[in-house]
């Protein structure tokens, strides 16, 4: 184990998880507070056929390609979704239910296309569902390190300007911030997340690692600021130590291991946060119970209010 941890691409490894994470734990944030978390789910599904096409298309296993192949159908499918709620009656959550079973089946099609070809079936592809980072080469490793300090820089240098569109749109319109800007790039940097974090962690649990730092970091803070920043050392710390475990065995996926330290987190968060964890629920709970035995008369007060109002 010791000798592995030591080898130059395993260390680049935890490194690019590391990073993945906290981009996707901040690009989390803004989908929570967006309402839009299954959208991640969405496009992580819907990106499953790009990567197949890109690789049925250029014969060769380069991430770069693949990450093209599946922004594009990622798109493609936010497009879609776009389109079906806005010309039907159908719900946003239903066209995103529709899309993800739709993309996702076409992908596993042409992916069992692919396998059967010459070559295809020791192209790897099929650590795109479930991940394994383990297989990264040191070119794909500084092709997803870069895109996810990219993502990070997005979010940080234009961090009011996404607490404008979040919370005050109109007053961010007044300003003459477009909205229909930061929708653009809102999408754009939760593609680029979602290709660039498949092949690590998986088309089916590449959402996880965007909603659960989130609402993990919920449970600890009332400020967008520290929630973004708690949702980053969330998501990275995830991504490490899932990274970490998956070296411990041979051909470990990489992403169930980091979903898995993610709910540790997650756990820990809902018990033990500050911010209506469900022990300082409890704790309350107790104390206004112990106030109201002290002191009876407290309780009484309170009622012909309530019943003068009514």
């Amino acid at each position: 184990m010791l000798n592995s941890l030591l080898s130059p691409n395993t260390q680049w490894v935890l490194l690019s998880t590391l990073i993945l994470g906290m981009a996707a734990g901040m690009i989390g944030c803004l989908a929570y507070w967006k309402k839009q978390s299954l959208m991640s789910d969405a496009l992580s599904h819907a990106a499953l056929p790009g990567v197949v096409v890109a690789f049925a298309l250029t014969g060769t296993k380069n991430l770069l390609f693949m990450i093209i192949g599946a922004a594009v159908s990622a798109l493609i499918g936010a497009w879609l979704i776009g389109w079906i709620r806005s010309s039907s009656r159908i719900k946003e959550d239903t066209a995103m239910g529709m899309i993800l079973s739709v993309f996702f089946g076409l992908g596993i099609m042409l992916l069992t296309i692919v396998n059967r070809t010459a070559g295809g079936n020791q192209s790897g592809l099929d650590n795109f569902i479930f991940g394994q980072a383990a297989s990264m080469v040191r070119k794909d490793v500084f092709t997803m390190l870069a895109l996810a300090l990219l993502v990070i820089v997005i979010v940080t240098v234009a961090f009011k300007e996404w607490k404008l569109f979040l919370f005050d749109p109109d007053f961010a319109r007044g300003l003459g911030l477009s909205s229909r800007w930061m929708n653009a790039i809102y999408m754009a940097v939760l593609v680029l997340v979602i290709v660039i974090g498949i092949q690590a962690v998986g088309v089916i649990l590449m959402a996880a690692m965007l909603i659960i730092p989130a609402v993990s970091a919920r449970y600890w803070t009332q400020s967008f600021r520290t929630m973004v920043i708690l949702s980053a050392i969330f998501g990275g710390g995830s991504g490490l130590i899932g990274t970490l475990i998956s070296t411990l065995g041979k051909g470990w996926p990489t992403g169930p291991f980091i979903v898995i330290a993610s709910s540790v987190l997650f756990t820990v968060s809902l018990v033990f946060g500050s911010e209506k964890g469900l022990l300082i629920q409890a704790l309350q709970l107790r104390s206004e119970k112990k106030k109201q035995v002290e002191d009876p008369s407290s309780s009484w007060t309170k009622v012909p209010a309530i019943r003068e109002g009514e």
